[in-house]
């Protein structure tokens, strides 16, 4: 997992830091994030039901959202960045996963936290092939001071009734089988619509 020293670090100080990750992988030696990725440190941990916190992002134009406006879907909140390897190497999972789940009312939020907003993470999809996730933006931290999130990636699942019922602190294999069914179980099933009284059964 990218350490972030607290959301009050300068951008300065985190491209520094990721620096140094990358130039430590170059000269030989293993990132800390792929070491953790390599030891399997990245568990989901179930955490919930609880409620969340109200934050705010934003959608590719610009307009605020909160989560109310997913009102019964599930939701997988990933807080991540274009400059964090870890959350570089699980974005196309996440993608798969939301081309898997999309049908079950079940949505991958994606809250970017990069300053180059809506261009930065649109280039980036395009370069990857990243073609089922949104453009969701967080470029100020919001999100991520709201959830106590401690580092990138972290990942939130949230149920049909807006709780947080497990997270993930690193990157993992969102779309293998387990992990899906896992999501399922969490997240539930979507409400079955009354049945029509005027149509036969």
């Amino acid at each position: 997992m990218a350490a972030l020293s607290g959301m009050r670090a300068t951008r300065r100080g985190l491209v520094l830091a990721v620096g140094g990750t990358l130039a430590g992988a170059a000269a030989g030696r293993k990132a800390p994030w792929s070491e953790a990725r390599a030891a399997g440190a990245a568990r989901l941990a179930e955490t919930g039901p609880k409620p969340l916190p109200e934050f705010g992002f934003l959608d590719a134009e610009g307009k605020p959202h909160t989560i109310a406006d997913f009102s019964a879907k599930g939701l997988l909140i990933n807080l991540w960045a274009t400059w964090c390897p870890p959350c570089v190497a699980e974005m196309p999972a996440l993608d798969r996963t939301q081309a898997a789940l999309a049908g079950e009312g079940i949505q991958v939020l994606a809250l970017s936290s990069d300053r180059g907003g809506r261009a930065q993470v649109e280039g980036f999809y395009r370069d990857r092939g990243i073609g089922h996730l949104g453009v969701w933006l967080d470029p100020r931290g919001a999100a991520s001071r709201a959830l106590g999130v401690r580092g990138l990636p972290t990942t939130i699942l949230v149920d049909r009734q807006g709780q947080e019922r497990a997270r993930v602190e690193g990157d993992l294999e969102w779309d293998a089988p387990a992990m899906l069914a896992t999501i399922r179980r969490l997240i539930g099933p979507a409400a079955v619509p009354p049945a029509d009284p005027l149509q036969p059964a």
